[in-house]
């Protein structure tokens, strides 16, 4: 069974642990007593499939990509001046802005409890900054500057490749426009322990290049210039980490923003139940060896699982034709799907092997 990990979000708080025992998320927000944010993950959520081709992955003043990569200096140069640093009563982050009429892409956990900020620029120059839409399932928020005709920032339109160039651009510990470089070390990443607390740590992009509390809703840009994650989260030292950082991906940060700016919220498949991970307690009371998948811990009154026939102490094996050895797996499966999709889901009676059609439906406001 995997074991919980720390976790931090890259926001700046207090700078006080910003540590959740289970799944402790290390947020790279720097969050400095804010009441309302979640000192939980420490990384943005994705709430939309990462895979190439999940939105149109370009702010309103992107352009196409260019196909010579640039030296670090370039990179900087050309990617700073899009990356802000996002201040809150209670702490800050970073933020990329997404069009050149002042709109920023940030994490929901940066401004959260929050409606008005205040938004610092490469060139000094700070304004103030309205909440106008958030996705707490996905991790993300629109904020907009009293600022126009700004250098809009070039989104990614799929994912990148393992072994690319990584370079962040953020507030980490609020030393704004600070830069650190690495490369992409995984992608589809999950944070073991954290669906207990959050739905937003799955399918995300992992590199080495250093995140830290401040971070969060910053830039994690490749070797052409382009956005290719907003930075999320990170697993701390002590945890015996080295270099372990995540985003969330290009392609989903901007079919979230796109939704936001629709109508201010975004869609999310609704399964209608709670998952929990099997420890050695629950393997005993349902007398079971094998501790691989994720629990049923309830279901919900007329939700799509109760409607297909799951009920708590069911394990779920398979989702939509995919392995589920985990809470955070079935979160990630999940992720990628849509409401009005009918999937197959496996899982696990006793001692039987079941298999239901599942309908999928609209998230409400809580729940998965």
């Amino acid at each position: 069974m995997r074991r919980p990990l720390k976790v931090h979000r890259s926001g700046l708080g207090p700078l006080a642990p910003l540590v959740l025992v289970l799944a402790v998320l290390t947020g790279c927000t720097a969050f400095e007593g804010n009441g309302d944010a979640d000192p939980g993950p420490t990384a943005t959520r994705t709430a939309q499939s990462a895979e190439a081709g999940t939105g149109d992955g370009q702010g309103p003043g992107s352009a196409e990509p260019e196909d010579a990569a640039l030296s670090i200096p370039e990179i900087v140069e050309a990617v700073q001046p899009s990356v802000v640093t996002i201040f809150t009563e209670g702490g800050l982050g970073s933020g990329v802005i997404y069009s050149e009429d002042g709109l920023i892409i940030t994490n929901e956990h940066v401004v959260r409890g929050n409606t008005e900020v205040e938004v610092a620029f490469a060139d000094g120059r700070r304004v103030a900054g309205t909440v106008t839409a958030a996705d707490r399932v996905s991790d993300l928020a629109l904020v907009q500057a009293d600022r126009e005709d700004l250098p809009a920032a070039q989104f990614q339109d799929r994912l990148p490749e393992i072994g690319e160039l990584a370079v962040v651009i953020g507030s980490p510990l609020g030393f704004e426009n600070t830069v650190t470089s690495g490369i992409i070390s995984g992608l589809h990443r999950q944070i073991p322990g954290s669906a207990s607390r959050s739905q937003s740590l799955v399918d995300l992009i992992q590199t080495d290049a250093a995140i830290s509390p401040g971070n969060s809703g910053g830039a994690v840009v490749n070797g052409q210039g382009e956005i290719i994650g907003i930075s999320e989260a990170y697993i701390p030292p002590q945890s015996g980490a080295v270099s372990l950082g995540f985003a969330i991906p290009a392609p989903t940060a901007t079919a979230i923003a796109e939704e936001l700016l629709e109508d201010g919220t975004a869609d999310h498949a609704y399964l209608g139940l709670t998952p929990a991970a099997i420890t050695p307690q629950i393997a005993r009371q349902l007398r079971v060896e094998d501790t691989t998948g994720a629990v049923v811990i309830s279901v919900a009154e007329g939700g799509p699982a109760g409607e297909a026939g799951l009920r708590p102490g069911d394990i779920i094996t398979s989702l939509d034709g995919e392995e589920v050895a985990s809470p955070e797996d079935l979160l990630a499966v999940l992720r990628r799907l849509d409401p009005g999709d009918a999937v197959d889901v496996e899982f696990n009676r006793g001692s039987d092997r079941e298999q239901a059609r599942i309908e999928l439906t609209e998230r409400p406001t809580e729940g998965l």
